[in-house]
């Protein structure tokens, strides 16, 4: 019987659900061997990956909140299209900027500590929306309570960095998936809790939308600080970050992030109002736009654990380069349909780039942790002690995650700024619909160029 042995000195066997419930912290903890993993380590990996999707869950739908409620600021705020593209940058800025302290948190205080933590402070920005949301309210204070919404996307970095260390590397791309796609859906969820709310209550009740969450918050730390557990092995030195910025690879695959999630949680905060500026006559009031904004970030999320499998059975280098290529075909289209003025050719070429960049997501997170396994192999065949090589895998590989998930959430705030441009200067979107093929294109060659390109020194299994 294998064990997994508790922070205050108990051990609980954990060939059993009753006995791995029971532990807090844990010390031993070996997912590459496949007998401990068999035995012990897949429930309690299992139970922590429920838990964090949860509290991961809820912070992408409090991040994504104001992407609703702009919808519901009618003439009475005062706040044209411009306006409201700001608003939803804004929190995108402070999530990705957060995510490198969080990310890093986790190894400071413990997954379950920072899990618990992290999820009651979205109570703040949750509240402050309640509280200010009427006409009459200044813009600053409207952009001000929006940027703190930021919160929520810190909370997703933090979260994978957790989950990273619990798989074995074999799993990675599914259970990075997994998570990553459950935290993802909250873009939808809370774009549903906005139409229900358009629907019944009406665009005059906007503090509706985030009271909902306020009794969901309080139920996802409750549940991480009753079901998760701290891994104290993921405690690792501060030269992580120093460490993977000097890694080319660390900077190549920010870029590709910023491709795929930058393009996901961008279009999600500003497809509701893509489609009432670029088409207002046929959605000439907020719930009729809010009908089709959770499309998109509904099947976008579905589908990254879909990418992660796929990463894991032809390899993520591979994926993500059909995905880059796809994706600049689905941003052709929709320049097309712009121009025009095709709404259904727009709204299908809008959907593939959600669904491709959601693929995008689960097969870029799943390169992470294979650079770094490589990179280890090539170590051990070096002289490296395997237990060395491996424990450096993984904390790089957890630096990373956090590093490339805040330069990549940037990519969002990209996105909302080329729309405001474009909007601002010509009333469409033609110009970032452009601007993002060009970016497509780019990150097609990069990949190819480093991790494809047959003269390329290649890192087995990325």
């Amino acid at each position: 019987m294998s064990t997994v042995v508790g922070s205050e000195g108990t051990t609980a066997e954990t060939g059993t659900a009753a006995g791995a419930g029971r532990v807090r912290g844990i010390t031993d903890w070996r997912p590459e061997d496949e007998e401990f993993w068999a035995e012990a380590g897949a429930t309690v990996a299992r139970r922590n990956l429920v838990f964090s999707v949860l509290s991961e869950h809820i912070g992408f739908s409090v991040w994504s909140l104001w992407s609703v409620l702009v919808l519901f600021l009618g003439p009475k705020y005062h706040i044209d299209a411009a306006g409201k593209f700001m608003l939803t940058a804004l929190p995108t800025a402070l999530g990705s900027v957060l995510r490198l302290p969080y990310t890093f948190a986790v190894a400071r205080f413990g997954g379950r500590n920072w899990t618990v933590f992290s999820a009651l402070l979205l109570l703040v920005p949750t509240v402050l929306a309640g509280i200010v949301l009427r006409p009459g309210v200044s813009y600053g204070t409207l952009l001000a309570v929006a940027c703190v919404a930021g919160v929520g996307g810190g909370n997703f970095a933090s979260s994978m960095a957790n989950i990273n260390a619990f798989y074995p590397q074999r799993l990675k791309g599914w259970a990075l998936g997994i998570n990553a796609g459950g935290g993802n859906l909250g873009v939808p969820v809370v774009q549903l809790v906005g139409l229900l709310v358009l629907a019944t209550a009406g665009a005059a009740q906007p503090r509706l939308v985030p009271l909902v969450y306020l009794p969901l918050i309080v139920l996802a730390a409750l549940g991480a600080a009753l079901k998760m557990d701290n891994l104290p092995s993921l405690k690792n030195d501060k030269r992580a970050l120093r460490e993977v910025a000097r890694e080319p690879h660390s900077w190549v695959m920010s870029l590709l992030y910023i491709g795929t999630f930058g393009s996901f949680i961008g279009f999600g905060f500003a497809f509701g109002q893509v489609l009432q500026v670029q088409f207002h006559h046929q959605f000439d009031t907020p719930v009729k736009a809010a009908y089709l904004t959770f499309l998109g970030p509904l099947l976008g999320s579905l589908v990254r654990p879909v990418g992660g499998r796929m990463a894991d059975r032809w390899g993520g280098a591979k994926v993500t380069l059909v995905t880059f290529a796809l994706m600049a075909a689905g941003a052709g289209l929709v320049l097309a349909a712009s121009q025009g003025k095709s709404l259904p050719l727009f709204l299908t070429g809008f959907v593939a780039l959600f669904v491709l960049s959601g693929i995008g997501n689960g097969s870029t997170y799943k390169m992470i942790p294979a650079i770094f396994q490589a990179k280890a192999r090539d170590a051990v065949a070096a002289g490296t002690d395997p237990a060395k090589a491996e424990q450096d895998s993984r904390r790089r590989a957890s630096a990373l995650i956090g590093m490339a998930g805040a330069i990549g959430a940037f990519g969002g705030v990209l996105v909302n700024v080329a729309f405001r441009q474009s909007f601002l200067a010509s009333k469409n979107g033609d110009a970032a619909y452009a601007a993002f093929l060009a970016a497509y294109v780019i990150c097609f060659i990069v990949t190819w160029a480093v991790y494809l390109r047959p003269s390329a020194g290649k890192l087995p299994g990325v």
